[in-house]
C-alpha cells in the first residue's frame, strides 16, 4: 500500500465505478458531502415546455399526483442521465446538452417563441434563469427538491479530489482545505466553484470532464493519477 495514490470522491459510488478506480491501483475514500431530499411542492402556471438540470429534479416529479399530465409536455434537459431517467419514465426529450449554459444558449436561439417551467433545487445555480431572463424567454420556476451541506473532516492524505456538484465543493471547503491535491470536477460550474477559491497558482490542478456523468470524471481522475 505504500505510495499509492488516495482519492476522495465527495459522494458516495457505485461498486461498479469505484471498482473503476481500485482496478488503477487507486485507493478510494468516501464520503457524502451533500443529501437531497424530496421538497413540498404546487404544479401550477405550467407552461408549454419543462426544463430538468438534474436527476434529483426528476426523481421528485416522478412523485407528483400529476405525473401523467407532465408525461404530455415537450421536455428540455442538461445531462445524458437526467435524459435517460425521463425517457424511461415516458417523457419525450426535446433537446438535451452537457451543460446549463448551453441549453439556455439553445433554447434562446431555436426556441425563444416558446414558454418553459424550470423544475430546480434550492441550491441551482443562477446560470440558466439568468440567460433566460436577459433574452426574455418566458418561464417560471418551481424548486421541487433540497439540497443540504453534510460536511465531513477528511484527516487522510489525499492525492485527489472528485467533486460532482458546487454545493459539495461549498461542504468539503467548511471542515477542509485544499493544498496540492488535483481537483476532478463534473461541470464548469463546479469548476468554477473551485476557481472562486483557490489562487492562480493552484487553478492548474482543476480538470473538468468532457462530458458531466460521474464515469467521465472517473475516467478522467484515472488518465491523470496514473
Amino acid at each position: 500500500m505504500t505510495n499509492q495514490t488516495t482519492i476522495l470522491s465527495t459522494k458516495t459510488l457505485s461498486p461498479i465505478q469505484k471498482q473503476e478506480l481500485v482496478k488503477a491501483n487507486i485507493q478510494v475514500i468516501e464520503a457524502d458531502f451533500i443529501k437531497t431530499e424530496n421538497a413540498a411542492f404546487e404544479i401550477k402556471n405550467l407552461n408549454k415546455n419543462l426544463i430538468f438540470t438534474s436527476q434529483n429534479a426528476v426523481l421528485s416529479i416522478l412523485q407528483h399526483p400529476t405525473i401523467e399530465q407532465l408525461k404530455q409536455k415537450t421536455v428540455f434537459c442538461v445531462g445524458l442521465k437526467t435524459k435517460e431517467l425521463l425517457n424511461e419514465n415516458g417523457f419525450t426529450v426535446e433537446a438535451y446538452t452537457g451543460f446549463a449554459e448551453d441549453l439556455a444558449e439553445i433554447i434562446t436561439i431555436v426556441y425563444s417563441d416558446e414558454s418553459f417551467t424550470f423544475f430546480s433545487g434550492n441550491l441551482r445555480k443562477d446560470t440558466l434563469p439568468e440567460m433566460l431572463s436577459e433574452n426574455e424567454i418566458i418561464f417560471n420556476e418551481i424548486k421541487v427538491y433540497d439540497t443540504t451541506l453534510t460536511p465531513h473532516k477528511i484527516s487522510d492524505k489525499l492525492d485527489g479530489v472528485l467533486f460532482f456538484s458546487p454545493s459539495a465543493v461549498t461542504s468539503y471547503l467548511k471542515k477542509n482545505t485544499l493544498g496540492n491535491e488535483k481537483l476532478f470536477c463534473i461541470g464548469n460550474t463546479t469548476a468554477d466553484a473551485l476557481r472562486a477559491v483557490l489562487s492562480e497558482t493552484k487553478i492548474k490542478n482543476i480538470k473538468t470532464a468532457y462530458q458531466p456523468s460521474i464515469e467521465n470524471v472517473i475516467e478522467l481522475a484515472i488518465s491523470h493519477m496514473q
